[in-house]
């Protein structure tokens, strides 16, 4: 193999990898570069979301743009937290079934996040991506809690 090979391999499996982080991350993509400085705290703990690419997140995103939502959630059925958003947003509702970390829209103005699983139609959201099953429980199943859904200003 000659070295004009090797470097052009190498080459190629670098910008591979780096392509490959980057559709990981969400970066070089308008959209998911936006949709990442979107953050999530339960009560006082941040939390990592991946949020979908939807007109109810762009909805969202713009209404937490100037001044972060904060939303009293009630817990509902013993596997998940749901409170009003305070307006109707975008659906696109579709038989799904959650996941504990799940994030959804419910009827088109209530969130909804998962510490258990349910089928039900819903607009995915988002998913709660650096808790465990057992963590979301923590948070979510020893009474009401605050949601608070803002823009990362840093």
């Amino acid at each position: 193999m000659t070295m004009k090979t090797l470097i052009s391999i190498l080459l190629t499996l670098a910008l591979l990898c780096m392509g490959i982080g980057m559709a990981e991350t969400g970066e070089g993509h308008g959209e998911g570069q936006e949709a990442e400085a979107m953050k999530m705290w339960i009560g006082e703990t941040a939390v990592a979301v991946t949020w979908e690419d939807n007109d109810a997140v762009r909805a969202l995103r713009e209404l937490v743009a100037e001044q972060p939502l904060t939303i009293e959630m009630s817990m509902y059925g013993g596997f998940e937290q749901v409170g009003s958003i305070g307006t109707d947003m975008p659906r696109n509702d579709e038989q799904t079934t959650t996941q504990a970390g799940d994030i959804v829209l419910y009827a088109g103005d209530q969130m909804v996040v998962f510490y258990g699983s349910n089928s039900w139609a819903y607009t995915r959201l988002g998913r709660v991506t650096d808790k465990t099953a057992g963590e979301m429980a923590e948070l979510l199943s020893h009474g009401d809690v605050t949601i608070t859904v803002g823009m990362n200003k840093e």
